[in-house]
């Protein structure tokens, strides 16, 4: 494993294991702050002998070590257990192939992650995720700013001989000639007014859900045609029509339909994610450069009070706002009912 280093010469307090069991005692007994773990971890017998340092830790320099995130060590940890994971559950679906769901999801970031810049006024990272459908557990990931395109990704997701199953975000007829060329097989759902040259049709069955089989190239000639080959496929189901680009010959059309309603386990992985992880940020908050302050403490601060203050239309001006974070250096945390009533519920370490 990578070795997780001091920025500077101050040895490490908390090194990667205890920050890696600190983690996941915070995802587990759900605590509602950095500080609230910090509390724990000093006053309860089994947090303290079993997840904390022997000698303890600070909260300056706990925030301190959790600001570099380890992020390097956690992808390690990550590609370590997935492997281990792959080798022990079973595989569905085998006769469709090597089935990978592609897509991305944007995350909440905090005033630390200068990189995250989504809109001016709000910060998010975007995770572009590779999901193995056959055992349904994620494969690979990448983590980018929040603008960040996720077409990209896919040639870096997919391995020649699996087949990826994207939405119609990912339609691209450049990409689809690339991915070919590469070897990697695609499952995409496509715009229902895509431009198609038929170069043949395939039979369908009388009465099924398939209307459409055909090879193809697809777009306007000239324009953004494919230049190589593909088929497209349509169908319906409960009313609601379906058009997918693939380039997997070797199955029924049926077959193909059958694809992509799988990805929908991506989207109830997503949903499990944020939901029940919560994706919380359990790193220390950097002033954000406009703050021209060095303290973490006086962002965390500053963003609790301009919420509350702008909940309610009085947001005092640069002067007051300064002001009244400096006579409140006890600022305590909010209980659960008011963060949930002023919509910052998981903002605020």
């Amino acid at each position: 494993m990578p070795p997780l280093e001091a920025r500077g010469d101050k040895p490490l307090q908390l090194n990667f294991e205890h920050q890696l069991k600190s983690f996941v005692f915070y995802h587990l007994e759900e605590h509602t702050s950095g500080r609230h773990l910090l509390q724990v971890l000093e006053e309860d017998d089994f947090a303290r002998l079993v997840i904390a340092p022997p000698k303890g830790i600070k909260k300056s320099s706990f925030f301190e070590a959790i600001n570099s995130r380890g992020l390097e060590q956690l992808t390690y940890v990550f590609q370590q257990l997935q492997a281990k994971a792959a080798k022990i559950l079973p595989r569905e679906h085998a006769e469709l192939g090597n089935l990978v769901a592609i897509d991305g999801s944007l995350i909440d970031a905090v005033l630390s992650m200068h990189w995250a810049d989504y809109r001016n006024d709000c910060k998010k990272a975007k995770v572009h995720l590779g999901f193995d459908m056959n055992q349904s557990i994620p494969s690979k990931l990448f983590l980018t700013q929040g603008k960040a395109d996720e077409r990209p990704f896919v040639s870096q997701i997919l391995r020649p001989g699996q087949t990826g199953v994207m939405d119609r975000y990912y339609q691209c007829h450049k990409d689809f000639d690339l991915w070919q060329t590469e070897e990697k097989s695609f499952v995409c759902h496509i715009r229902e007014n895509s431009t198609k040259t038929c170069i043949r049709f395939n039979a369908v069955k009388p009465g099924g859900i398939v209307f459409y089989d055909a090879i193809v190239l697809l777009g306007t000639p000239g324009v953004n045609q494919t230049e190589q080959q593909l088929r497209v496929i349509g169908y319906r189901i409960d009313n609601k029509i379906y058009w997918i680009a693939t380039n997997r010959y070797d199955l029924s059309a049926e077959e193909i339909a059958t694809i992509y309603r799988l990805r929908w386990n991506i989207e109830i992985f997503f949903g499990w994610w944020k939901r029940h992880l919560k994706v919380y940020h359990l790193i220390a908050i950097y002033c954000h450069k406009h703050y021209q302050e060095k303290d973490s403490r006086f962002a965390s601060k500053y963003k609790t009070k301009s919420a509350i203050f702008k909940m309610t239309n009085q947001l005092p001006s640069v002067n007051s706002r300064v002001s009244l974070i400096s006579k409140n250096n006890n600022l305590q945390v909010l209980n659960r009912t008011t963060l949930k009533n002023t919509k910052i519920m998981g903002k605020i370490l």
